[in-house]
């Protein structure tokens, strides 16, 4: 399936303490549960209460008063293991999803939005995996801007805006019409346009980044074949004394001449590519969302 028509990921609010933040996202569906406002059943199995004391009155009828003392404490041995199993669980469950309903705003489920507004969210999501995983991120090598901390703040931004525009989306929906009356289909329009309008900037915003991950992802290509001419480069002495003692003198020093020249091209195009990348994150920096 192409990854473009996967729903997106859980968005948290980067913001978020740390170990809030790992809390949240190890249990996506119990921010489900709190986003639904589903509550933990407390009740006790009734079966447990019928099925117990008929066990032991066969055993009692089996073997007696000794064997039913054996079964009654081996049965209450692991009666209290998986009730403290449970109980633990229980306790877990109910402490993440008290905390998931304390920051129901600070997080955002692929639900939240609409279709459009899904793919959308996940073309930034790509856009942004595609930078923070290129080796030139990783090698230092585009910082004009902090990206571990700026792109996924982008996204929180662009995920609220969108969060916001589905549910306009269907509120105007389910207000307009499907047919106006003539003459009324001027007095609807503004409020048509702004959704658009809306949209048309979320839609440039993504563009954005996808335009920066490009760059990234062409600087990374050139940075591959950079290291590779570097490790070659130091072997240039080697090259050229193949070629001074096996190529004719007049051929010996256009060879050279093009191993030099071959070097400064390959910088010439990396530093380029760096420099179109840093460029397309300025974009990012000149219209923040924020």
């Amino acid at each position: 399936m192409d990854p473009r028509a996967l729903p997106p990921r859980l968005v948290i609010d980067p913001s978020l303490p740390p170990e809030i933040s790992v809390e949240l996202r190890s249990s996506p569906h119990i921010l489900r549960m709190a986003r639904s406002g589903t509550r933990l059943d407390t009740t006790n199995n009734p079966v447990v209460l019928f099925v117990l004391p008929c066990f032991l009155l066969l055993v009692f009828m089996l073997i007696g008063w000794p064997g039913l003392l054996v079964a009654g404490m081996g049965v209450s041995l692991i009666v209290l293991i998986r009730w403290m199993a449970l109980d633990s669980s229980y306790r877990t469950t109910r402490r993440r999803l008290r905390l998931a309903q304390a920051h129901a705003d600070r997080y955002l489920l692929p639900e939240d939005l609409d279709y459009p507004c899904q793919m959308l969210l996940r073309r930034a999501q790509n856009a942004v995996e595609a930078i923070l995983n290129s080796k030139v991120h990783k090698a230092g090598l585009i910082d004009t801007i902090d990206n571990q901390v700026t792109l996924p703040e982008e996204i929180w931004q662009i995920g609220q805006r969108l969060r916001k525009l589905s549910s306009m989306h269907a509120e105007h929906g389910k207000l307009v019409p499907r047919e106006l009356p003539p003459g009324m289909e001027d007095a609807f329009k503004p409020y048509t346009s702004a959704l658009d309008a809306a949209w048309t900037s979320l839609s440039q915003r993504v563009r954005h980044l996808e335009g920066y991950a490009k760059q990234v992802l062409k600087a990374d290509k050139v940075y591959h074949a950079h290291r590779r001419l570097e490790a070659l480069a130091t072997r240039t002495p080697d090259y050229q004394q193949l070629i001074a003692e096996t190529v004719r003198d007049e051929l010996a020093h256009e060879r050279i001449r093009e191993l030099a020249d071959q070097a400064a091209h390959v910088r010439k195009l990396f530093e380029e590519s760096i420099f179109q990348a840093r460029q397309a994150a300025g974009e990012l920096i000149r219209t923040p969302l924020t």
